[in-house]
């Protein structure tokens, strides 16, 4: 006759210690999935004592990688495609300095994408929102203009970039980076004739890669 109790539970053949390890990691990763949909709350939610409260907190939690906004619903669609490159000055083992020429690192994230069904997060959003994050809190001589903000938006871009050029490249150590966005408007639809179609540049200063920090220095 068959029991009517229904399968055994999943972990029934485990010993004790592995079922405690596996409690624990479930607990774990519950505490960490409200954890964090707890600092969202706070930084989405209006103003309310416990957000003010724990405003550093949150802040310290949410930028740059969980920053949330508003931009889907936004009655101005994209009219541009910007696109971020990057050089690296390396040193090669004899001393003497070589650059690279610009890399468009926002077409290998695209062609990264292309064809993926399921394509990362971070290939479609991490470079495009440390870029915004960057212009967002430097003007147009690229002077902060939000304090530690400012500062930590240049670390993240500056991470970025450095991560995918490696501290090596062409036999050589990668001393310093730079970047720069491609800027090309969208042709306009419904219009005839001909459209002139500019592709501007905006050129950060090099970071320097040497020492505990990334000091700007002025672009070559």
């Amino acid at each position: 006759m068959q029991s009517l109790d229904g399968p055994p539970p999943r972990t029934a053949g485990l010993s004790l210690p592995a079922r405690i390890a596996v409690a624990v990691m479930v607990g774990a990763v519950a505490v960490g999935a409200l954890y964090h949909l707890g600092m969202v709350f706070l930084h989405v939610a209006p103003s309310n004592s416990l957000s003010k409260d724990h405003s550093a907190a949150v802040t310290e939690y949410i930028y740059p990688e969980f920053e949330q906004n508003w931009k889907l619903f936004a009655p101005d669609p994209v009219q541009q495609n910007v696109h971020v490159q990057a050089r690296a000055e390396v040193r090669m083992a004899d001393g003497s300095t070589r650059t690279t020429g610009w890399v468009d690192l926002t077409a290998q994230d695209i062609s990264a994408m292309r064809h993926d069904p399921l394509p990362s997060h971070a290939q479609q959003n991490e470079l495009r929102r440390a870029w915004g994050f960057y212009t967002d809190t430097h003007d147009a001589q690229d002077q902060p203009n939000s304090g530690d903000r400012s500062d930590l938006s240049r670390t993240y871009l500056q991470r970025i970039i450095q991560q995918r050029f490696g501290a090596r490249l062409n036999g050589g150590s990668v001393v310093r980076i730079q970047a720069r966005s491609a800027t090309t408007p969208l042709p306009q639809p419904f219009v005839t004739g001909a459209q002139t179609v500019t592709t501007q540049y905006r050129v950060l200063p090099w970071w320097s890669l040497s020492g505990t920090s990334a000091g700007q220095e002025n672009a070559s």
